[in-house]
């Protein structure tokens, strides 16, 4: 059974030029209920903790500095079908395969600064809140 929450980050590249109140209303609109938010920043070692999983490839230094080199904006939302539908409102990956009226088409601006993270799984979601939030921040 689909969970009804998921992660998410606006990056430092989005929240660098301003989008964090585009992205938060597009979530809102989107029929989302943001149920823990916070403004923080992710130093290199914790960057390189929550992107652990990546530590193998080639992009993972570029990865961790560009994720902590600026405030991000980390959430918990919730909504059926949570998940997938915030992977359908988010877009691909790389903003120019991306569909007309995602968040990614509209904030991204390229594969590696593209505006916002999304969780991929139901089980990542729960790793990746957990990572950013305590229980108590969770309403």
């Amino acid at each position: 059974m689909a969970s009804n929450r998921t992660f998410t980050m606006i990056k430092p590249d989005a929240v660098r030029a301003g989008n964090i109140g585009n992205i938060l209303q597009m979530i809102n609109a989107a029929g989302f209920r943001i149920v823990a938010l916070k403004l923080t920043q992710m130093s290199m070692e914790r960057a390189g903790q929550f992107y652990e999983v990546h530590a193998a490839r080639p992009f993972y230094g570029e990865l961790c500095e560009f994720m902590s080199s600026g405030p991000i904006v980390a959430a918990i939302l919730e909504k059926d079908n949570a998940v997938e539908d915030f992977r359908k409102l988010i877009g691909a990956t790389n903003p120019a395969n991306a569909e007309e009226g995602t968040i990614r088409k509209l904030y991204a601006t390229s594969v590696g600064e593209n505006a916002v993270h999304g969780s991929d799984s139901d089980e990542n979601a729960a790793i990746e809140g957990a990572f950013h939030f305590a229980g108590v921040e969770l309403f």
